[in-house]
């Protein structure tokens, strides 16, 4: 059995599918009641109360663990997590971290999610650690205003990075999960290419059919439409790699093709099979 929570988001809904049809068992764990593949069992759960964990993890030898914005916050105890997931015998957690530790180390989530990567090495679990750069499906945030205005609007639309299909990182991570080739590897994920916000906005009007216009927000325009849904400070910390990345967050990570033994998908893919999300 291996356990897959944020089962029903980007990452674990290709996750648990992946696993599913390799004939694996598979519990889907997420906060809310959802529909999951056939032949998957759901188990509704909240992160935040790790003792609540035990009916999802009951008979799971593997755990991949995505953990939701709150589970950062100030007072939230992930490290319980691995805990329960030990005690509950599972051998073997792929976590999902970010590039973030790496390139700029300092702020507080990541700081947090560097302790939560070194307590998993020191836990006696086999282990993966995942850390993927931007995701394509932050473009979702554009969906609105494409339908109905057929207009992205964003900062910096000439500054890129090789920002990640979700779909990629649901396959690295199934890999790790299942082939024991994989224990102790840390996984550095990024797209193929650098791709800018303008570039994006073409890729979903080729995958449209029709023009998409793009439209430049000053930096402040941008921060104040984030921090709706956001501190304030994550969106400048944001805000600052979109604008001014660093070379590790240019470079093109090697790792996907290594894991799978293929090229990452490009921006492109992901538009077309998302295209529905902007009509």
């Amino acid at each position: 059995m291996i356990a897959v929570t944020g089962a029903t988001g980007n990452i674990g809904r290709p996750l648990t599918q992946a696993l599913a049809e390799a004939g694996q068992q598979v519990t889907a764990v997420s906060r809310h009641t959802a529909a999951v593949p056939n032949g998957v069992r759901h188990v509704a759960a909240d992160l935040a109360e790790p003792a609540g964990l035990k009916p999802a993890l009951a008979g799971a030898k593997a755990l991949f663990l995505l953990l939701s914005g709150d589970l950062h916050a100030t007072g939230a105890s992930p490290a319980d997590i691995i805990s329960e997931a030990a005690v509950s015998g599972v051998r073997r957690v792929v976590l999902l971290s970010t590039l973030g530790v790496v390139t700029r180390p300092f702020g507080p989530t990541r700081i947090a999610m560097r302790a939560l990567e070194d307590m998993l090495r020191e836990s006696g679990l086999e282990w993966a650690v995942l850390r993927p750069g931007g995701f394509a499906s932050n473009a979702l945030w554009w969906a609105e205003s494409v339908r109905a205005q057929q207009v992205v609007a964003a900062p910096f639309g000439d500054v890129g990075v090789p920002i990640i299909d979700p779909a990629d990182i649901a396959a690295v991570a199934a890999a790790c999960l299942l082939d024991d080739r994989h224990t102790g590897g840390v996984y550095e994920l990024t797209g193929p290419e650098v791709i800018t916000p303008r570039q994006q906005s073409e890729a979903i009007a080729a995958a449209l059919g029709s023009p998409v216009r793009f439209h430049e927000l000053t930096r402040d325009e941008a921060k104040a439409a984030m921090a709706q849904s956001m501190p304030a400070e994550l969106a400048d910390d944001t805000l600052d790699i979109l604008g001014s990345p660093s070379p590790a967050e240019l470079r093109i990570s090697p790792d996907v093709q290594r894991v799978l033994g293929r090229a990452p998908r490009p921006f492109a893919d992901w538009a077309a099979r998302n295209v529905a999300a902007f009509r």
